[in-house]
């Protein structure tokens, strides 16, 4: 069943979202790859395909709902179905509750939150339509369909400087657990991955700087800054048969940081 199921991943033509890509076209899923990033999609799914048409590039603004309409219009011509939803698409803007700008604090919000709602409820209302029309009940049963949002630990911790996006990633949670709700008769899992420090552009500016890259560590007891691939993994059981019991939970991979009360000395 895994060869025949269609993943669409936001925000899919680099870092996380790019690993979650190769991990679901590893197991012969079609995937779309939905990016603001023209260049940077169209060279994943070039060298992702591993025959004609299993992966699609589509230029996508999430925050914008005829944006997102198109997208799903694509993903009907081309494949017929939805599957899989890893939402993916995320971004940042400094600024605390003192110095953040309104256009700063809308942009966060319109692709982190916004966003996420809107690919979600089109992905919702297609799986929906495809589960009512299908003959085989079985695949219901056998958890074909999975929504994956991707939050962070910042959901439940918070940067001062980032109110923004640990604004928006609280709030997907929440969404998460209610979609969870609704969707749950129809078969349909919800749930989350909560990211610590992964070694993303996003956080590069930071990695590269030796004393803040301590700073991280001594508030990660695994001792690493995590790779995108690992947290594809935690994506991919999510969206598997062996998460078939699991909905509207956010599995936070953190290298134990939420566990920490203290520091730890970087090794």
């Amino acid at each position: 069943m895994a060869n025949e199921r269609v993943v669409l991943i936001t925000g899919g033509a680099k870092g996380i979202g790019l690993a979650c890509a190769r991990r679901f076209t590893g197991q012969k899923a079609k995937v779309i790859i939905a990016d603001m990033d023209e260049i940077a999609g169209n060279a994943a799914a070039h060298d992702l395909s591993t025959e004609a048409d299993a992966v699609l590039f589509v230029h996508c603004d999430v925050s914008d709902l005829l944006s997102v309409r198109n997208l799903f219009a694509q993903i009907r011509s081309s494949f017929g179905r939805l599957d899989v939803l890893v939402n993916n698409a995320g971004v940042v803007a400094a600024g605390n509750i003192l110095s953040l700008e309104l256009d700063d604090y809308d942009h966060v919000m319109g692709i982190n939150l916004r966003g996420s709602f809107l690919v979600a409820r089109e992905a919702a209302k297609q799986m929906v339509a495809q589960i009512e029309t299908e003959q085989d009940s079985n695949r219901t049963y056998l958890s074909q369909y999975a929504i994956i949002n991707m939050s962070s630990v910042n959901a439940v911790m918070a940067i001062a400087d980032q109110l923004a996006y640990v604004t928006t990633k609280g709030g997907l949670n929440q969404m998460t657990k209610a979609m969870a709700l609704t969707l749950a008769p129809y078969g349909i899992r919800v749930n989350a991955v909560g990211p610590g420090s992964v070694n993303t552009d996003i956080l590069k500016a930071v990695a590269d700087n030796p004393d803040a890259k301590q700073k991280i560590l001594s508030r990660t007891p695994l001792g690493h800054i995590a790779e995108p691939d690992e947290i594809a993994g935690i994506v991919q059981f999510l969206a598997s048969a062996d998460a078939s019991y699991i909905t509207g939970q956010c599995l936070y991979a953190d290298g134990g940081r939420l566990a920490l009360n203290y520091t730890v000395e970087p090794a």
